[in-house]
């Protein structure tokens, strides 16, 4: 059984929903999957991991200062390779349908390159880009270097669209099958 880690900062519960959902969908790809905010590491499950997900909302341009906080302690794993060739892979939400999201996603591929890492895209096609699109397709928001999400800023968890709560399931989903595939 593929082991995978989740591991983010949320501010407003935002980023925490969208946890939630990916680690709904790596569960029922049949990981066993530990979840954590960067509050409360558990260094020991990720040490287990075979794949990280890296979580954190974008805040002028970046990750937040809480999960760069997470970033820089886990330099001690760095010292010893401890992470090298686990599956890395991240997602972010932000008020605007942009937001700078590619920003955020680019750190966190950083980060899993400086710790030897393996990065795990999306593997989702871009949706709601066709006449023939809607709101309602996975992966509306057309990222593949992870999953993007939108949540409006004068709304709680229920101001992110439904369409993004799936594809974050799916993208769960992509990374437990990933990591299934890569222990081998």
């Amino acid at each position: 059984m593929a082991k995978v880690a989740i591991v983010f900062h949320s501010g407003y519960g935002h980023t925490k929903a969208l946890a939630d959902s990916v680690q709904k969908g790596a569960a029922d790809a049949g990981a066993e999957v530990s979840a954590m905010s960067v509050e409360n590491v558990n260094w020991d499950a990720l040490a287990a991991a075979d794949a990280i997900i890296f979580g954190a909302p974008t805040y002028m341009g970046g990750p937040s200062g809480q999960f760069k906080m997470f970033a820089d302690a886990s330099s001690k794993v760095w010292f010893t390779a401890g992470w090298k060739d686990k599956l890395a892979a991240g997602f972010t939400i932000s008020g605007s349908r942009t937001g700078d999201k590619a920003s955020t996603l680019s750190y966190f591929q950083t980060l899993a390159m400086q710790h030897h890492m393996i990065w795990v895209g999306s593997g989702m096609m871009p949706g709601n880009n066709s006449s023939k699109g809607s709101e309602a397709d996975l992966n509306r928001l057309g990222s593949a270097s992870g999953l993007m999400a939108q949540g409006n800023v004068d709304q709680g968890v229920e101001g992110i669209h439904e369409s993004d709560f799936r594809t974050a399931e799916a993208f769960g989903k992509r990374i437990a099958e990933a990591a299934k595939r890569w222990g081998k």
